[in-house]
């Protein structure tokens, strides 16, 4: 960490002036090292290292799907690096390395962007609404992680009034600093205190701070969240396997990261977009040697405000990223990102699941759609269906579809989740 602290105080000391050149050079170094001790990166460029930036191939999801070990950069071990699994919010989750000082790297910037906000990470009191795995060894971790980093994990599995009910009386008997998690979870938490006349702030003013992740945030889910909670909003994007990509300053404006990161705005034929203009978002991660995410597209649409500058550029807009609920037979809601613990039980690191997502059709009726090398084997189906019952609950409709393609939403987003009920 002091090392990255160091490198992190140094890239901040670059001027404005000459910080386009000193990206440049950043995505020429880590083009060139990639290209010289990553077998498999050498295989996507072709064999030969392209000239012009602009010639460099886009990396998808896809491309990384075959086991990590074949991934790694030379002189990388797993045991040596940091290892951890995507969300799967876009459909596609997979297994991803970074070596420990762009991790620490990561984590200074992290750590700089909430410090804007009073914010001190491991010392604030977190009031934190993100899932938890189920099974012992997972769980115990989890909660493990929560004691030591400062925070109290709400359970967002079930939403239903008589466990928002128990919320509220946590922030009773709690000091939170600020509420951190999912967007589509808090704003239901939100609207739970609302239809009750609850004022948060009276049972909890220690609170002075909301951050929604994940999920798009919209207009009116914004004013929701500032009226139930009396604290200011702030919007955070990110992606597990990069860093924070945006983040909300105090001054209302969704900086991008470009610290650790170069990100672009490419038309479907990979190609710049005149800033002001949606296309879709490509990041190069500037400091990891360990695994290459060089023009990486991470499958949302967004926009660059015309105001951005290299050391300062601003995201006007993001599409996509929504999520809906699923509603059961019993009355439980559960938010759709709920969906990613079932399909880590069956997408491995062994790339035969390509893609995934789940349709509601009837509150007990759910379709399983994958795109996958071949079909799912009973022991693989039978993985799937113990997950729905244990993440959802049992006496549950399950039926499989396996397709060459999965459709996508106009904003070529593939949603993991989607309700046809009414």
């Amino acid at each position: 960490m002091k090392e990255a602290q160091k490198e992190f105080q140094h890239i901040l000391s670059v001027s404005d002036e000459a910080y386009a050149s000193y990206i440049e050079a950043k995505k020429a170094e880590i083009l060139q090292f990639h290209f010289e001790n990553n077998p498999t990166y050498k295989k996507l460029l072709g064999g030969k290292l392209p000239k012009n930036w602009e010639d460099v191939p886009v990396m998808t999801k896809q491309d990384s799907q075959q086991p990590l070990q074949q991934r790694l950069s030379k002189d990388f071990a797993k045991k040596d690096v940091f290892v951890n699994k995507t969300s799967g919010s876009s459909g596609n989750p997979f297994i991803f390395a970074k070596d420990k000082f762009c991790h620490a790297l990561t984590w200074t910037h992290i750590f700089s962007r909430y410090k804007l906000h009073n914010i001190v990470p491991n010392q604030s009191f977190e009031a934190r609404f993100y899932g938890i795995p189920k099974d012992v060894m997972g769980y115990q971790k989890e909660r493990l992680k929560d004691k030591m980093a400062g925070r109290f994990r709400f359970n967002i599995y079930d939403l239903s009034d008589a466990i928002l009910a128990e919320f509220v009386e946590e922030f009773k008997r709690k000091k939170f600093d600020y509420i951190n998690g999912y967007t589509s979870s808090i704003v239901q938490f939100a609207k739970y205190v609302l239809s009750q006349n609850i004022d948060i702030k009276q049972i909890c003013p220690t609170l002075k701070l909301c951050i929604v992740t994940s999920e798009m945030l919209f207009e009116e889910d914004t004013k929701i969240l500032e009226k139930a909670f009396q604290v200011p909003v702030v919007n955070e994007y990110g992606a597990s396997e990069l860093d924070l990509i945006a983040f909300q300053n105090p001054q209302d404006e969704w900086e991008v990261n470009s610290k650790t990161l170069w990100v672009e705005i490419l038309d479907n034929e990979n190609q710049p977009v005149p800033l002001g203009e949606e296309g879709n978002v490509v990041i190069t991660s500037l400091y990891n040697k360990a695994h290459p995410f060089i023009r990486y597209k991470i499958g949302d649409v967004g926009v660059l405000d015309q105001s951005s500058t290299a050391k300062k550029p601003i995201l006007k807009k993001l599409i996509g990223r929504t999520n809906d609920f699923a509603i059961l037979p019993s009355g439980k809601r559960v938010p759709g990102l709920t969906f990613y613990y079932v399909t880590k039980s069956v997408i491995e690191d062994k790339g035969v699941v390509k893609e995934i997502k789940v349709l509601q059709k009837t509150t007990s009726h759910f379709e399983v759609q994958y795109a996958a090398e071949r079909q799912l084997n009973p022991e693989e189906i039978k993985a799937i269906e113990n997950a729905m019952t244990k993440y959802l609950e049992p006496g549950l409709q399950i039926e499989f579809s396996r397709l060459t393609t999965l459709e996508r939403s106009k904003s070529g987003k593939l949603k993991q989740f989607t309700s046809l009920l009414s």
